[in-house]
Order: structure tokens, then sequence, then C-alpha cells
């Protein structure tokens, strides 16, 4: 039985799609912008977290890891492991709309410090961009699932601690809601 991966595999999976995109780069100054954050990603990752990852997408078969006498690991993503990393690639990055709505509203709230800018417009624009209603400066909501998405996009810019995620089943402007999302919930 096939276990959900964790944010740091959905990482993991992410890096190692980055290296065959490598090739792909027009330019030495793009290869070098893509190594460049891969380092970055990779050094946020820490060692112990690393293993236990590794070994869950091993399980899971979604890379096939062998380590030689040399001393060398090579890791290399099967079909289902890049099937997964492509899930989750952040241009395309999209909701699943269930059959029937659940008539709960997803609410994620974030208090980013200044130091992280950056961070806080991007969680802006990928909340825009999945189809959030802006409730307030840092208060947005939707009617489906997205933990998954969202845990993503968190885990991308670093900001777990300054994110929350609430499942509300009632909210005192609900009908307001409702007409926002009448699309999506009809």
């Amino acid at each position: 039985m096939r276990q959900k991966i964790g944010t740091i595999q959905k990482k993991i999976l992410l890096l190692l799609l980055l290296i065959p995109a490598t090739g792909l780069a027009y330019s030495p100054r793009q290869r070098a912008k893509i190594f460049r954050k891969f380092g970055e990603e990779w050094d946020k990752i820490n060692e112990t977290a690393l293993s236990r990852a590794i070994k869950g997408l091993y399980e899971n078969r979604m890379i096939d890891f062998q380590e030689h006498k040399s001393g060398k690991i090579r890791i290399t993503l099967l079909n289902d492991g890049k099937k997964k990393a492509l899930e989750y690639d952040l241009e395309n990055l999209a909701l699943k709309k269930p059959k029937r709505w659940d008539g709960k509203w997803r609410m994620i709230l974030f208090d980013i410090p200044n130091t992280k800018s950056k961070a806080r417009e991007a969680i802006r624009y990928h909340l825009k961009r999945l189809g959030f209603y802006r409730y307030q400066k840092s208060i947005f909501v939707h009617p489906y699932p997205c933990r998954d998405e969202l845990d993503f996009v968190i885990e991308l810019y670093g900001i777990r601690l300054h994110v929350r995620y609430i499942v509300a089943e009632e909210i005192d402007n609900d009908i307001h809601l409702r007409k926002v999302f009448r699309a999506l919930i009809a």
C-alpha cells in the first residue's frame, strides 16, 4: 500500500527534475541560475528529514537508490516519481474540483515578516492564481480542499511558521462567499 508523500519528498522530486531541466537551458547563465536554486532548496532540508524522505520515496517506488562501493550514491527518478513531481509543477499548480462541495471553507491566514516580503508576495500571487478570494489583506478563502497544494507552496518558499490553514464550517458572511464562488459550488 502506497503512503501519501510528504512536502520534503515532493521537494526532492522537484529538485531531481531540475537536473535534466538544465539541459534545456539556452545559456550558461540560465544553467547557473537553475543550479543555484537547486543548491538553495537542497540546503533547506535537514539531514535526518532528507534520509527519511529518500527512504520513503524508495519504498513507494518513486526513486531508485543505489550506493556504490566507492561511496557514491545514485538516485534515479522513476516514472511514478516523475508523475508525482509534475503534479506539483508550480507554474501549472491547480486545485482539483470535487464532485460535490462539502460546505466547508478553507481559510489561509499568514503573517509573514518584512524580511521575507518576496515570499509574502509570492504566496499572495499563487493563492490568487489558484482562485482564492482575498477576504482580508493576509486572509484568503476557497471552498475546496487545498492542503497539499498549500503545503507545496509553503515549503517551496520556506514560510511554514508564518502560515495557518483553517477549515471552517461556518462564516458569518457565507452568503457573500457563496456569491463569489457561485460557479464553483453550484
